[in-house]
């Protein structure tokens, strides 16, 4: 296999392992204790789960993600940046992965995206800006968006 290039599977066999890899996701969001948007995140590489996040604020801060004016804090961290840290923490690598998300990244961390080597991404929802998937899409990254997930 070429470095840079995900494994060929059958297409419909794909869309079937991409939802349910979504729903794992949507569910990992329901543990961010934001309330503005919860967001979860899987990456996954050689058909196994290698990290999950989700949004919320870093270890030892209270779990507010937002102000008083229900504004998000400034240092709450997303989900697929959540995600790619544990990776970077483990013996893992997140090059040649898929990274799943139930809302599509943000600039900041589409740069974060393809810097750590993943090549796929599939999403259900679309951030109001969508500049992180232009430059994915410039960068290489195979974009895939699964209409959002209905009961979750």
């Amino acid at each position: 296999m070429q470095e840079g290039t995900v494994k060929y599977i059958d297409p419909v066999k794909q869309e079937r392992y991409d939802r349910a890899y979504l729903r794992m996701a949507a569910e990992w969001a329901g543990l961010s204790h934001c309330r503005r948007k919860q967001v979860g995140a899987l990456i996954v590489k050689e058909g196994m789960i290698i990290s999950d996040g989700y949004n919320g604020t870093p270890s030892g801060f209270a779990n507010e993600c937002e102000d008083a004016n229900g504004e998000t804090h400034w240092f709450v961290l997303h989900a697929e940046a959540n995600a790619m840290m544990k990776v970077a923490r483990s013996h893992n690598s997140s090059r040649n992965s898929t990274l799943y998300l139930t809302l599509s990244p943000c600039r900041e961390c589409a740069k974060l995206i393809h810097q750590s080597g993943i090549v796929r991404l599939v999403y259900s929802n679309e951030y109001k800006d969508p500049s992180g998937l232009d430059f994915l899409r410039e960068a290489g990254v195979e974009v895939v968006k699964i209409e959002p997930l209905t009961g979750y």
